[in-house]
């Protein structure tokens, strides 16, 4: 059962940080589930998920301040989120290290962040999108600032009651934390090695884990999420440079009726083997090879201008001839071939990934269309 219910009163109107609101609504949840009252609380997992909230905590504020200095919200209103910022992680980690000597831990922890949600999500985050709202309508900053902060309404009133909840749980955690001291020099030693336990195996798990999501399980080379991630990432970088980013789209021909001929687990070697080829037809370390989807793979490549990416395309497509691995199916060739669409487009300075993706695909099209076993530039 969810403590935390995300609703419409939640919604400032600007995604990313709505997005990022309910993520850290999810992580309340997650947190209140490992301190649920009247059982035992797995410390292990506990802690797990105390740093995701943290860490995840620490990017949202970040990237709340850098959005708001972008829409230039008036300097005083960013000085308070700010602090309120600072705080949360301070007293977050406070309540967390003396968690074991809290009379009732949970209790403590969710009516602080029930009041936190009140006074940030709800009071101050809605404050700040309305200024935002304002400035776009052409209102200075100041003004804007002046005027969502002056109180007009019943949500002055729900600000002091949510802030006087917050005082109240750090003015009770304070008497607890009083009581506790004396316990907490005997306990050091034994919590500090627990924690380093804890917190090397929530490394080596995030290692894994990061490894996991970025890798195509069939053929260990990146896959579409990472793929997306990483060509967005080169995009922008290239927009930054005024540098050209190249994009091969590569095509098993006929692998359907390779797979119809040969099975599915030979179709899957048949892959296994064109992704090595590809992937030595790479001279760089920083150029990427991909799994698009079924067949197909992508290879993204910085830097790279139109003839550049031809060049690689014709490399890769002499090592998976140089394979020789049969196909009776083919109508294109007696062995596995590929076809490849070949683009670079130096991005302009308002633009998206997109069209990169959109013109190689369509080189690919091409390809096929003109009897596979080739390279087409867009």
């Amino acid at each position: 059962m969810e403590t935390f219910i995300w609703g419409d009163d939640f919604i400032t109107g600007i995604a990313t940080v709505d997005h990022q609101h309910h993520g850290l609504v999810d992580l309340f949840n997650e947190l209140s589930q490992t301190l649920v009252v009247g059982q035992e609380i797995d410390e292990a997992q506990a802690f797990l998920v105390f740093q995701k909230l943290v860490a995840y905590a620490e990017h949202h504020f970040q990237e709340e301040e850098a959005l708001m200095r972008q829409r230039g919200v008036d300097p005083r209103h960013i000085a308070q989120q700010q602090d309120l910022h600072h705080s949360f992680i301070d007293q977050l980690g406070t309540m967390w290290g003396a968690k074991e000597t809290l009379s009732h831990p949970a209790e403590v922890f969710l009516s602080f962040l029930t009041s936190w949600l009140g006074l940030h999500i709800l009071g101050i985050d809605q404050v700040m999108a309305r200024q935002i709202r304002r400035i776009e309508a052409g209102e200075t900053s100041a003004h804007a600032y002046e005027a969502e902060t002056r109180p007009l309404d019943h949500s002055a009133d729900a600000m002091i009651k949510a802030m006087g909840n917050i005082y109240k749980v750090l003015s009770n955690l304070n008497l607890d934390l009083s009581a506790a001291n004396r316990q907490l020099e005997q306990r050091v030693l034994q919590r500090t090695f627990e924690l380093e336990q804890a917190n090397h195996a929530l490394v080596q798990a995030n290692h894994k884990l990061e490894a996991y999501s970025h890798t195509d399980g069939l053929l260990n080379i990146a896959n579409r999420k990472y793929f997306d991630q990483r060509l967005e990432e080169e995009w922008l970088r290239a927009i930054r440079s005024q540098q050209p980013v190249g994009l091969l789209m590569i095509d098993v021909d006929h692998f359907k009726r390779y797979n119809d001929t040969y099975g599915h687990q030979a179709g899957d070697a048949c892959l296994r083997a064109v992704t090595k080829a590809a992937a030595g037809g790479l001279a760089r370390s920083t150029d990427l090879l991909a799994r698009y989807g079924g067949e197909e793979l992508v290879v993204v490549l910085p830097n790279t201008n139109l003839e550049g990416a031809q060049q690689v395309a014709s490399d890769i497509c002499r090592a998976v001839e140089k394979l020789r691995i049969p196909h009776a199916g083919s109508s294109t060739s007696p062995h596995v071939t590929v076809s490849v669409g070949v683009a670079s487009i130096q991005p302009p300075r308002i633009s998206s990934a997109d069209r990169l993706v959109a013109t190689a695909d369509q080189a690919l099209y091409e390809a096929k269309k003109q009897g596979r076993n080739r390279i087409c530039l867009a």
